[in-house]
């Protein structure tokens, strides 16, 4: 087929050919040798488009550590959230549940090498991919990469290493660029799993299919749905048990409350085109769009010492909540989403060696909260049992001008690649109010019965608004090839904010070969992560339960501009800085064995967090009623130490060929200063220092022969400490590390159908019981860093062609 001019040049800025014309090899496929043989091939001989603007960059030769991810790698883990197929993929990264913890249980913290959830920075097809509307615990407002449908994923390439100086905000623990699948067939997918105990099925189909436009481009489009049920690690609570005693005239639900993953359902659409407008001239685009929707439960109230529920009050004579909830109530929190990402652009080239991209993005993530199964006490008879808690929209708008020149310096053997652009980039965030009577204070308040919609109080009035926050920026990346051995980098970028000022940040590195399969590589980087729109001006309100008193608690969490927090010590949000240092050495060998070693230290100042808990001062109106109140604040200084090992080796085994994967990661996080290190701050301290494991690691081998594939993977998890959350005197308790075994067998009927069946935790193995909230009818941590429902069984049909 005949490739245009500027076909080739697209593919090469992009990393997808060589620059000698052939087609780039995904990782896995044939390297060459330095010596011209056909070597064994080799898990760094991919092009990449992230981390570097070379056009013919392989994952070998970059200067700072990628991991690439192939469709295969994504589809030998049993899960249709994103999320999930990273933690078993990357050492350095950790997915929790969090069962009924708000927000939190549909849009789930995932960190890199330990840092905050934001400091990542989430990219599709190299274009930054917007924030959730959610701001989870510790007020991170991340991407949620659960929105992407992994059937539409024609690799992931993860580059660990700070990046804000080419990428800007948010990319100070590393970045993850998602790039789509654009080549022609068509591939249908169904799926069923469960777990041993026969909850938590799930049933999931998808479906994704390619042209070829002639000559002139390809589309692709995908579609995926998944519906799960909930899952239920529980036991029956205490004071449950106690009330159905003292009451046995009722039937009190067992479990009153459930602990697991929600009920969920999803579906996701997209596209992916390419259509060259002539020799000089390429047009790209590319949109993706999920629906989901998904119920959790709550903390059970208990008639008995449920007081500012259950109290009766001559305000409302003859109403006793009893009547309506006579064995208690545990409310339903309902979240609903919808998510779209929007790119289009153009790129050309004004020269063979000067190319240009010009791309525009609009992304939105709108989350609609319900509260199902409870009441506003202070209403009295006039309360619904059903609340529209409100809605949060992130909306992302951002503009991008991309110029790449290959610069022929006569001393030198290879041109200098020199990339330079510009960004505009506008966020806005939206709160729309709940229903009134979600966060109404009604007469009933007089006599001590609770205000709000018990359970989470609904956005109010006051809280409502919508806030912006554009940004301009600039940046210049280098890459210098000085001889055979050595290769050194730099860029800079400038970017301006509306909501505080300007920041520079800048970026060294350097590669050098030690022999054509070895060297050692370095990089030296600042980074930033901005406050956004959200962090700088919004307040909540949550509800919790002490698991000393079992008393529910309620707490505020307001904008630092609030008055009252600034009469507690707040102060104006500024960015989190970060300094990188990393140093690496990576091999390859003709007997398929590789990998890499890098070692690194990230030292981040004001990191960002939330204050300690303040009791309302004497005098102050609490019409909300809180328990306590707190407020976001560039809180602390850390340093994180780690290493990341990464191994593959690649044989024919018998008939068959054998792939051994190793990726291992030690990570240590250190509070230097601020007011976490002190006793009024403790928890944060604590969580921040011990919350995820320090060790993670997992061993995966497979064995392709004939027909057949094997696949088994050990994952490990070092010992890691959770907390209460109490609203005063946090319990802590630490969890043992933990082995998991997954084995699945795949058959290939023929080239058209395939099967495949496992198991991940093959043993059901669990760990260990949360004793400190057992109280709350709580068997496994609900911050666990890994799955905690155990064995669960899996079975695929693929069809192709």
């Amino acid at each position: 087929m005949h490739r245009s001019k500027l076909s080739r040049s697209i593919l090469l800025a992009l990393g997808l050919v060589s620059a000698g014309g052939a087609i780039a090899a995904d990782a896995g496929t044939a390297g060459t040798s330095s010596s011209g043989n056909a070597a064994a091939p080799t898990q760094l001989d991919a092009m990449l488009v992230t981390g570097t603007r070379a056009s013919n960059r392989t994952q070998f030769e970059t200067l700072a550590p990628v991991d690439v991810f192939t469709k295969q790698d994504i589809q030998s883990v049993d899960s249709t959230d994103l999320k999930d197929v990273l933690a078993q993929l990357v050492p350095s990264f950790v997915v929790q549940r969090l069962p009924m913890a708000d927000g939190q249980v549909f849009v789930r913290p995932a960190t890199l090498r330990g840092l905050s959830p934001d400091q990542t920075l989430v990219l599709v097809n190299g274009r930054r991919f917007h924030r959730s509307a959610l701001l989870g615990n510790r007020g991170a407002q991340a991407a949620d990469l659960a929105q992407i449908p992994t059937s539409a994923i024609k690799r992931i390439e993860v580059l660990r290493d700070g990046a804000s100086a080419q990428y800007g905000s948010d990319a100070i623990a590393g970045v993850i660029n998602i790039i789509l699948e654009d080549s022609p067939g068509t591939e249908i997918t169904a799926g069923y799993s469960q777990y041993a105990q026969g909850d938590g099925g799930s049933r999931d189909f998808s479906a994704r299919t390619g042209w070829a436009l002639g000559d002139y481009g390809s589309l692709a489009l995908f579609a995926e749905s998944s519906d799960s049920d909930a899952t239920s690690r529980t036991r029956q609570r205490p004071d449950a048990i106690a009330f159905q005693a003292a009451h046995p005239e009722l039937d009190v639900p067992n479990p009153v409350q459930r602990w697991g993953q929600p009920e969920l359902e999803s579906r996701r659409v997209g596209f992916n085109l390419k259509a060259n407008a002539s020799d000089t001239l390429e047009l790209y685009a590319f949109g993706l769009y999920s629906h989901s929707g998904g119920v959790s439960d709550f903390n059970w109230r208990n008639p008995d010492t449920t007081t500012g529920a259950y109290r009766t009050t001559s305000i409302f004579p003859g109403w006793n909540l009893r009547s309506l909830y006579p064995v208690g109530f545990s409310p339903q929190y309902g979240n609903t989403q919808n998510d779209l990402q929007l790119v289009a652009g153009l790129r050309g080239e004004i020269t063979p060696k000067l190319r240009w991209d010009l791309s525009a993005s609009y992304g939105r993530n709108a989350i609609d909260y319900s509260l199902d199964n409870s009441i506003n006490a202070s209403l009295g008879p006039d309360s619904p049992t059903s609340f529209d808690l409100g809605r949060l929209t992130q909306t992302e708008k951002n503009a991008n001008a991309d110029f790449n020149y290959e610069w022929d310096v006569a001393a030198l053997s290879k041109p200098v690649n020199v990339a330079f652009g510009a960004e505009f980039r506008q966020e806005t965030y939206q709160v729309r109010a709940g229903d009134p009577a979600s966060y109404a204070v009604g007469r009933g308040a007089a006599a001590g019965l609770e205000a709000n919609s018990n359970g989470a109080p609904g956005f109010s009035a006051s809280q409502a608004g919508q806030w912006s926050q554009r940004s301009k920026a600039a940046y210049v990346d280098m890459e210098v090839p000085l001889g055979e051995r050595w290769s050194i980098g730099a860029a800079g970028r400038y970017e301006d904010f509306s909501s505080f000022g300007s920041t520079v940040d800048g970026k060294l590195s350097a590669r050098f070969a030690i022999t054509p399969d070895v060297a050692l590589r370095g990089t030296l980087s600042t980074g930033f992560r901005a406050p956004t729109p959200a962090q700088l001006n919004t307040t909540s309100t949550t509800q919790g339960l002490d698991t000393r008193t079992l008393q529910i608690f309620t707490s505020g969490r307001l904008s630092p501009s609030d008055p009252l927090a600034q009469l507690l010590g707040a102060k104006p949000l500024t960015p989190e800085e970060s300094r990188t240092a990393s140093l690496g050495l990576t091999w390859r060998t003709e007997l398929g064995l590789s990998g890499s070693v890098d070692v690194y230290r990230i030292t981040l100042s004001d990191r960002f967090s939330q204050s300690a808990s303040f009791a309302i001062p004497a005098g102050t109106p609490n019409p909300l009623g809180y328990t306590s109140v707190n407020y976001f604040t560039n809180d602390f200084d850390t340093t994180t130490t780690g290493v990341d090992v990464v191994g593959n080796y690649l044989r024919d085994l018998g008939a068959g060929r054998m792939t051994l994967t190793l990726a291992y990661n030690y990570n240590q996080t250190r509070v230097d200063n601020g007011s976490t290190s002190v006793v009024t701050n403790e928890t944060q301290r604590v969580l921040f220092e011990d919350r995820l494991p320090e060790h993670k690691g997992s061993f995966t081998g497979s064995w392709d022969i004939g027909a057949w594939s094997l696949m088994a993977r050990v994952r490990h998890y070092g010992k890691w400490t959770d907390s209460t959350g109490n609203a005063t005197g946090d319990i802590y308790q630490q969890f043992g590390a933990m082995t998991f075994l997954d084995l699945a067998v795949g058959y290939r009927i023929n080239e058209h159908h395939s099967l495949r069946v496992g198991a991940d935790n093959v043993f059901d193995r669990y760990p260990d019981e949360a004793t400190f909230q057992a109280s709350r009818g709580l068997i496994y941590s609900r911050n666990a860093p890994y799955d905690t429902d155990g064995a669960n069984v899996y079975a695929q049909y693929r069809l192709t062609f």
